[in-house]
C-alpha cells in the first residue's frame, strides 16, 4: 500500500530521484540516484518545515494516522486467517474415523470394485492398490481384506437383496424362471442358478438373479427339488407365482420340477442343439469333415510359427487377417463358427500347404459338402443366436421352428451331397418340438403376442388356442369379486318368498357369467382382427400402449410373455461364476461366492447411494 504522503508530492518527469512538492513546486530528493534506496523520510520532513502550520501538513496527518489504523487492523486479521489456516492444515492431516460417511462411502466403493471386477479380496493387500488409495485420499485407512470378506461383502448383500424382495414384492406376480447347474474347473465346487424374470404394471421387463446355491453330491431329481424349495421359500414366492421354469433337457431336472409341481420347459437352444448333433454333425461323412478340421484348426493354435506363416499369406493374398476358431464339442454352434472361419481362409490354407506340412487336409468333395452343410446350419445358427436374446420369450418359439421346419422343406441348390442330412435334420426338429403346438405356455404367448397372434398355427391349433385362451380369460373373470348386491326385504317366515329369491340368484348368476364371457370374447375378437405389428417392434410396447382397451388380456400377456425361451440367463451367470472362482480365488467358499455373484448380477438395479 503507498504512503500517504505521496497525496501530496509528484515524482519529476526528467529525474525520477526527485519528487515536485504540490503545494510549493520544491523539487526534493528523494533518498539517492538508485531505486532502491528510494524513501518518503524528505518528503516528510519537507512538509513539516516547510509547511508547518499549514492546512497542506494537517491534511498529511489526518491521512497518516488513518493508514496507521486500517494497518494495524490487517495485521490482526491476517493473524486469525493464519490460525485458521493452521488448523484447516492439522484437520486435512487428520485419518478419517472408521465410522465416518467418508469411510463408509470409499469402503462401499472399494467392495464395488472387488464384486464388479471379479477382483479377489487379497487386492487389498496389494502394495500399488493401496498406494493408489493413499495418493487419492491420503486421510482413508484401508481396512484388512478379512474386514471386506467378512463384514463389507455382506452388508452389500443385504442392502441388493432387500432391493430385490421389494421389486418382487410389488410387481412378481407371475415370475418365470431359468435353472442350470455348473461345476467350476479349477474347485470342487458345484452351483445350482435360480433367476428370475417378470413384467410389471407398465410391461417393463425385471430381471434378476436369486441364487447360485452350492450343490454337493449327487443331483439326484430328490437333492434338485429340495433345493428349488428352499430357494423359493427364500425369496418368499409361492408356487403360484411361478409361471415356468426353463431348464435343460436332462431327466434329472425334467422329473425334479414334476416332483415339485412346477411347470417348465426345455431350453429351445439345447433342444435345437441335440437336433443338429443328432441329425448331421452324427452323419459319418459330415463327422470325418469336422474331425479333419479340428486338427488342422489344433495345428495353429499350437504354433505361433504356424499362425505368423499363415498371417503373412493372408497379407499377401489380400485376405483381411483373421485366426482359425476352434470349436467346444459341446456346442454345436461352435463348430459352425469353426467350420465357417475354414472356408473363409480356404485360399490361404492352401497356399500354407504347398509350402509347409498340415497334420490332415480336406478333399475338394470334403470342402464342397462343408459349404453346403452350412447353408443349412446357417438358418440354425441364426435362431439359436435370436432365441438367446435377452428380449426372446416363448412367443418365439412356434413362429421360429414352423419358419425352420418350412425352410428345411424347400429345395435348393447346394442341396448336392447333404439331402439326407437336411432330411435327417427336419425329422429331429419335427420330433423333439413336436410338443410346443400343445404346451401352452408356448401357443398361448404366441397368441399374445401382436407380431404372430394365431397366423403361425393351422386350424386346429387355432381352434383350440382360441378355446384356452376363452377359458383362461373367463376363469380370470370369474375369480374377480363381485360387486356388493343391495338385498332385497324379504320376510324369513315366508318360504314362497324365499323360494323367489332363489329364482333370482340363478337367473343373475347366468346373466353375469354371460355377460363376462361375452366381453371376453369381444376382446379376443377386436385384437385378433386387428393386423399383426412389425417383428422389428416390441411386444411389451403394444401392450403398454393397449392394456386399457384390452385389459383382461393384458393381464394375460403380463404372465405369458415374461417367460424366456431359453435357460442362456443361468448359462451367462455361470459365466461370470467362472470369473468369480478362478485361479486367484479357487478357495472362496460356496457361500461367499454367491454373494459375489448376487451382487455382481443385481448391483446395476440399486439406485445409489448404496451404503
Amino acid at each position: 500500500m503507498p504512503s500517504p504522503v505521496w497525496s501530496f508530492f509528484t515524482v519529476a518527469e526528467n529525474d525520477n530521484a526527485f519528487a515536485i512538492c504540490n503545494a510549493c513546486s520544491l523539487r526534493i530528493p528523494r533518498g539517492g540516484k538508485r531505486s532502491s534506496s528510494f524513501n518518503t523520510s524528505n518528503l516528510i520532513s519537507h512538509l513539516k518545515s516547510r509547511h508547518h502550520g499549514e492546512e497542506v501538513l494537517k491534511e498529511y496527518e489526518a491521512a497518516a494516522a488513518a493508514a496507521s489504523t486500517s494497518s494495524e487492523t490487517n495485521a490482526v486479521t491476517k493473524g486469525r486467517k493464519s490460525d485458521v489456516t493452521i488448523l484447516q492444515s492439522f484437520e486435512k492431516s487428520r485419518p478419517f474415523a472408521r465410522d465416518s460417511e467418508k469411510t463408509k462411502a470409499i469402503n462401499g466403493k472399494v467392495m464395488e470394485f472387488i464384486a464388479l471386477g471379479d477382483q479377489p479380496f487379497s487386492v487389498v493387500e496389494e502394495p500399488s492398490f493401496r498406494s493408489l488409495l493413499a495418493h487419492l485420499e491420503p486421510r482413508y485407512t484401508l481396512p484388512s481384506r478379512r474386514f471386506f470378506s467378512d463384514v463389507s461383502l455382506p452388508a452389500l448383500y443385504d442392502v441388493v437383496a432387500t432391493h430385490i424382495h421389494s421389486l418382487i414384492d410389488q410387481n412378481g406376480l407371475h415370475i418365470s424362471f431359468t435353472t442350470d447347474i455348473w461345476t467350476s474347473d479349477v474347485s470342487p465346487v458345484s452351483m445350482l442358478s435360480l433367476t428370475a424374470q417378470w413384467l410389471d404394471e407398465d410391461f417393463n421387463l425385471q430381471q434378476a438373479m436369486l441364487h447360485a446355491q452350492e450343490c454337493p453330491g449327487s443331483h439326484t431329481a430328490a437333492m434338485i427339488c429340495q433345493a428349488f424349495n428352499t430357494m423359493l421359500a427364500h425369496w418368499n414366492i409361492t408356487k403360484d407365482q411361478v409361471h415356468v421354469v426353463l431348464r435343460d433337457n436332462a431327466r434329472n431336472m425334467i422329473k425334479a420340477m414334476e416332483e415339485c409341481g412346477l411347470a417348465s420347459l426345455g431350453c429351445v437352444a439345447h433342444t435345437l442343439q441335440l437336433a443338429v448333433n443328432e441329425a448331421v454333425l452324427s452323419q459319418r461323412s459330415i463327422a470325418d469333415c469336422v474331425a479333419i478340421s479340428r486338427k488342422i484348426v489344433g495345428h495353429f493354435k499350437h504354433s505361433n510359427v504356424a499362425t505368423s506363416r499363415l498371417r503373412n499369406l493372408q497379407k499377401q493374398l489380400g485376405m483381411k487377417e483373421a485366426r482359425l476358431q476352434q470349436d467346444v464339442a459341446t456346442r454345436w454352434n461352435s463348430t459352425f463358427y469353426m467350420l465357417t472361419s475354414l472356408l473363409q481362409q480356404k485360399r490361404a490354407l492352401a497356399a500354407y500347404a504347398v509350402d509347409f506340412d498340415l497334420p490332415a487336409f480336406l478333399s475338394p468333395n470334403q470342402w464342397a459338402l462343408i459349404e453346403n452343410m452350412l447353408t443349412i446350419l446357417d438358418p440354425c445358427e441364426q435362431l439359436t443366436k435370436n432365441m438367446s436374446s435377452a428380449t426372446a420369450t416363448a412367443a418365439d418359439v412356434i413362429p421360429s421352428i414352423e419358419a425352420l421346419k418350412r425352410l428345411l422343406n424347400k429345395t435348393v441348390a447346394t442341396d448336392h451331397g447333404i439331402k439326407t442330412s437336411k432330411s435327417m435334420l427336419l425329422q429331429a426338429v419335427e420330433q423333439r418340438f413336436s410338443h410346443i403346438s400343445t404346451e401352452s405356455v408356448c401357443f398361448l404367448a404366441t397368441v399374445l403376442d401382436p407380431r404372430y397372434k394365431d397366423c403361425f398355427f393351422d386350424q386346429a391349433t387355432k381352434k383350440e388356442a382360441m378355446e384356452v385362451l376363452t377359458a383362461k380369460m373367463r376363469s380370470q373373470t370369474e375369480n374377480e369379486p363381485e360387486p356388493h348386491e343391495k338385498r332385497t326385504r324379504t320376510d324369513d317366515n315366508n318360504n314362497n318368498t324365499s323360494l323367489q329369491k332363489m329364482y333370482e340368484e340363478i337367473l343373475h348368476e347366468n346373466a353375469t357369467n354371460e355377460l363376462n364371457h361375452s366381453q371376453a370374447d369381444q376382446q379376443i375378437q377386436a385384437y385378433l382382427s386387428e393386423p399383426t405389428i412389425p417383428r422389428s417392434e416390441s411386444p411389451l410396447d403394444y401392450w403398454r400402449s393397449n392394456k386399457i382397451r384390452f385389459p383382461q388380456l393384458a393381464l394375460l400377456a403380463r404372465k405369458y410373455l415374461s417367460s424366456p425361451c431359453t435357460s442362456v440367463d443361468s448359462e451367462r451367470l455361470f459365466s461370470a461364476a467362472a470369473n468369480v472362482i478362478d485361479e486367484k480365488r479357487n478357495r472362496l467358499g460356496c457361500e461367499k461366492a454367491e454373494m459375489l455373484l448376487f451382487v455382481k448380477k443385481n448391483l446395476p438395479l440399486v439406485p445409489s447411494p448404496r451404503i
